[in-house]
């Protein structure tokens, strides 16, 4: 019996938002691409398009041979665990798909395999070429590339090992000279900078490799702090500057007092810079009365203007607004409905603060009292990571993010949605 390979993905750029997936019928000895499938399929999750892809590779396959037995190889463990059986199948959007899934191919010909995301870049590729077509309103069309950018990737991916390794073995040779740890002057930082144009590019910073200076000084630390729960938190509405500027609930003062026994206990905080809303202030006073520090308030961290959307939820901005929002999670430049500020602004806003920050603050440990895109802006533009990566994090209420700037320009992330404290 002749057998074949399937890789497949799905991505969905908002969860839901715009989504597309991506399957790759592939020949198990020579790892031959033989058919490869892509589709936009609109707004959707990450789990309703991965199924997409699921079941156009599976009949793919079949198209190519009805007898073969097939090998699904993802990076989706909820779909190989529900897939194999191993899992129940509970969300109703799943369901169908997954019986579509199962009735291609007897079940007794197909296995499944999760495998890591970093190995499933061809099918993790077709799906963003869809869902790029799709913004532009084109039809995803076969790319005969694909197979050899993955391989490139991968021959980049060895390269930046031995380049790493190298600058690691370079720092820990510094720090023996010195005498003491190293300050880390070998990593490279990719910094998210605003053209004219108002698009987000990215700057590579010129990598510091081979001998260098033993120390670099104490860094600038910025303890980011997103404030404690409002009562619009739970119900998870918008809730940026241009709305109604809640105070703390009874939960988030609790989390605020949390945070702030926990910042005591660890006695590193030298200053503390507050968004101007009431909530992120609140949180900060709670947090300097306990460190006996003052509050300076800072208009660039507070968060964006949502327009029209400001305390609605995520599915009624969807049913009043559904082409302003489809627009707003595809591109970093598009603003909410009634003029609310696009990601590209808020980064703008966020690094001109950001180096504010950094000359008052040198070698100096800060805690910056914050909201939800400030801090994943700032967690953003230090790993140089594309705009959509705001979509990736999760970031709780009361939780505490490290950034930690060098004076080599070198930023590194510390620390990420650490909410340990409020256990």
């Amino acid at each position: 019996m002749r057998e074949f390979v399937v890789e497949a993905d799905g991505g969905s750029r908002g969860n839901p938002g715009p989504a597309g997936y991506g399957a790759v019928v592939l020949d198990p000895k020579t790892g031959e691409p033989l058919s490869e499938v892509a589709e936009y399929i609109g707004v959707a999750t990450n789990n309703v398009a991965e199924y997409k892809g699921l079941i156009a590779g599976l009949k793919a396959a079949k198209a190519l041979d009805p007898e073969a037995g097939v090998r699904v190889r993802m990076d989706s463990k909820l779909v190989v665990e529900q897939m194999s059986g191993r899992w129940k199948i509970k969300h109703p959007d799943m369901k169908p798909l997954a019986a579509e899934a199962a009735r291609i191919l007897p079940p007794a010909r197909v296995t499944y395999e999760w495998i890591p995301r970093e190995k499933n870049k061809h099918a993790d590729r077709l799906a963003n070429e869809a869902m790029d077509a799709g913004r532009k309103g084109k039809q995803w069309e076969p790319s005969r590339s694909t197979a050899a950018l993955d391989a490139h990737d991968a021959r980049d991916a060895a390269a930046a090992r031995v380049v790493g390794d190298a600058t690691a073995g370079a720092a820990r040779a510094r720090a023996a000279l010195a005498g003491g740890p190293s300050t880390g002057s070998g990593r490279t930082e990719l910094s998210g900078v605003a053209t004219a144009s108002g698009s987000l590019e990215t700057e590579a910073a010129t990598p510091t490799v081979g001998w260098g200076p033993a120390d670099l000084g104490t860094p600038a630390t910025f303890v980011l702090l997103r404030h404690g729960e409002t009562p619009l938190t739970p119900e998870k509405r918008f809730s940026g500057s241009g709305g109604s500027d809640p105070s703390l609930s009874a939960v988030g003062r609790r989390q605020a007092d949390a945070v702030a026994t926990a910042l005591a206990a660890r006695g590193t905080i030298e200053e503390i810079v507050s968004s101007p809303l009431k909530r992120c202030r609140e949180t900060a006073e709670a947090v300097a009365a306990r460190l006996n520090l003052d509050v300076r308030i800072e208009e660039g961290l507070r968060e964006a203007d949502f327009g029209a959307w400001e305390g609605l939820t995520f599915a009624e901005a969807q049913e009043r607004y559904p082409d302003d929002l489809t627009t707003w999670l595809a591109s970093p430049r598009a603003t909410p409905s009634g003029g609310g500020e696009s990601f590209a602004t808020v980064a703008r806003r966020v690094a001109a603060t950001r180096d504010k920050l950094l000359a008052r603050y040198a070698g100096r440990t800060v805690l910056l009292v914050t909201h939800v895109t400030p801090v994943k802006t700032l967690v953003r533009l230090a790993l140089g990571a594309p705009p959509e990566s705001l979509f990736r994090m999760e970031l709780s209420a009361a939780s505490l993010s490290v950034v930690a700037y060098y004076s080599d320009g070198n930023a590194s992330l510390r620390l990420l949605n650490d909410t340990s404290h409020l256990r």
